[in-house]
């Protein structure tokens, strides 16, 4: 007897599972997923291993669906020698990299004549910059510490030629350097010079608040109710101001009250000298003994000296 042949038209018989072959079934996490666009529309994407639509492979490399690699866009080289003009013009000791930045905006920098308000713009060997009908020129940075004698006046040029501290720094250098803040006359102590605009920018802006120590020669003893005062706070013509530390100096391995050291981050215009004044005291003597970080050790009154490159590192990270 025959048996009838019960399979419906197309179907395939089965198979033990044993004998199947092909892939093998796909794990929960390996199923497709519904992913939408920015557009409201989806688009499906398997979990292991595979891209959204359209997505193209990172690298340059072909991904597992065999796409072409993408084209990598090659760095841009420059010129050896050449230089951001923002640079250019800090390095020329005129302002800072954000300050010419605004001065290029400003129409106010010209490049071999050409008014240039482009950012990023790179100056070239033998590319001639001006601003403000003066032709820049971009110096190797230099950096100097001067132990400043009194009788000399902190500026570059002085209409009635008196002595000033760029005598003391005659021949240091090629480059043309200038003092970074200033000590009236009669101060003495240690002055900075440089022609980097970016760094003197940033060491004389109040947000900084380089911090200077002073030793001062008083025509009295200063009282502890005073000292205590200055640390708490003087009102003077143009706002309060107060100092960080002061302390009796010893001279001689004796204390004179006459003679206080002074800490202060203020950079205002002969702040010292009005404090104590302020207060009924007559300064004999002012002398600037550590700037932001800086002494006075092996450099003797009248000398300069060069930076090394661990201390220019330092001033630049203040």
């Amino acid at each position: 007897m025959i048996k009838k042949d019960n399979k419906i038209k197309g179907q395939k018989d089965k198979e033990p599972k044993s004998q199947r072959v092909g892939k093998p079934r796909q794990s929960e996490e390996a199923k497709t997923e519904k992913l939408h666009r920015g557009d409201g529309k989806t688009y499906d994407r398997l979990v292991r291993g595979t891209r959204p639509a359209g997505r193209k492979p990172a690298g340059g490399q072909r991904d597992r669906m065999g796409a072409k690699p993408i084209k990598q866009k090659p760095k841009q080289e420059h010129p050896e020698g050449s230089m951001r003009l923002n640079k250019y013009i800090a390095h020329a000791g005129i302002c800072s990299r954000r300050e010419a930045d605004e001065l290029i905006a400003a129409g106010s920098v010209k490049v071999n004549g050409k008014v240039v308000t482009e950012m990023g713009y790179m100056v070239m060997p033998g590319d001639e910059v001006q601003y403000g009908g003066e032709k820049l020129r971009s110096e190797r940075l230099r950096y100097f510490l001067l132990n400043k004698p009194k009788g000399f006046i902190t500026t570059t040029d002085d209409p009635q030629e008196r002595r000033t501290v760029m005598m003391l720094m005659d021949g240091c250098c090629a480059e043309r350097i200038y003092p970074v803040g200033r000590l009236d006359r009669a101060t003495t102590g240690l002055l900075l010079f440089t022609n980097d605009g970016e760094l003197a920018k940033k060491l004389t802006h109040p947000s900084t608040q380089v911090y200077k120590i002073y030793q001062v020669e008083l025509n009295k003893p200063v009282t502890k109710e005073d000292m205590k005062k200055l640390l708490e706070g003087i009102e003077l013509e143009d706002g309060p101001m107060h100092v960080d530390d002061i302390q009796y100096a010893a001279t001689g391995g004796t204390i004179d009250k006459r003679v206080v050291g002074v800490e202060l981050h203020s950079g205002r215009n002969r702040i010292v000298r009005r404090l104590f004044e302020a207060l009924g005291y007559e300064v004999h003597k002012l002398d600037r003994t550590v700037f932001a970080g800086l002494t006075k050790k092996d450099l003797p009154r009248g000398r300069w000296r060069e930076l090394t490159e661990k201390e220019v590192g330092y001033l630049k990270m203040i």
